[in-house]
């Protein structure tokens, strides 16, 4: 007769940074990489963030693989719908790791949170469910509001923190009108939420970036 058992076991994480770790900064930002990304990768297109006053935090998904048919590029992911609970619960603890690994210079200072793509139904489900200091600020690329988010404690949780909503013009992911609706759903449960667009695709674009960043 066959049984599943579950294991607690410990691995390695890759966690990318950009700007001082041994001095205070006037602020961190953690970075959420999108399906198929790797974290050196996904932290070059943050490299203009980089002034020496601010601190970029990319962690790596737990879950690398072969992005082409098994050969050639390697990407990671964050979860997929295989033992999903267990894999929700586990980079939750392990964003969590990474949010108390930040060294005493970063630990207070304010806080933004981007996740793009996949990387954002990560942070929506990070900052609900973890334990972790909760953003100021929270960043949503081109990516949804999870259906298994409890929206409704969202205020409680998530306090006074605010949202932003970025997405390009032809994202076929998530178009400006899903955006919208997005928007709508936070304000609705009383949530403070901007939105942005800019010209282009499904991508992180480099001056609106700056912007959220001045």
């Amino acid at each position: 007769m066959m049984h599943e058992h579950t294991l607690r076991v410990g691995r390695s994480a890759r966690v990318v940074t950009l700007g001082p770790l041994e001095q205070p900064v006037a602020s961190v930002w953690i970075a959420l990489h999108g399906y198929g990304q790797l974290g050196p990768r996904f932290a070059r297109r943050f490299a203009s963030l980089d002034d020496g006053s601010r601190l970029v935090v990319v962690p790596e998904g737990l879950s690398r693989y072969y992005v082409d048919h098994g050969t050639g590029v390697v990407g990671a992911s964050w979860m997929t719908r295989e033992d999903r609970d267990r894999e929700i619960d586990d980079y939750v603890q392990y964003l969590d790791d990474v949010a108390a690994w930040l060294p005493a210079g970063a630990a207070s200072a304010p806080r933004t949170v981007l996740g793009f793509s996949q990387g954002s139904a990560t942070a929506w489900r990070w900052l609900t469910r973890g334990t972790c200091r909760h953003p100021d600020r929270l960043i949503i690329w081109g990516g949804e509001i999870p259906t298994d988010l409890d929206l409704s404690d969202a205020p409680s949780r998530l306090r006074d923190m605010k949202v932003v909503l970025v997405t390009g013009t032809e994202d076929p992911y998530c178009p400006p009108a899903k955006l919208a609706r997005y928007a709508t759903q936070l304000e609705d449960v009383g949530l403070t939420c901007t939105t942005r667009t800019f010209v282009g695709g499904h991508d992180l674009d480099a001056a609106t970036l700056a912007a959220l960043a001045a």
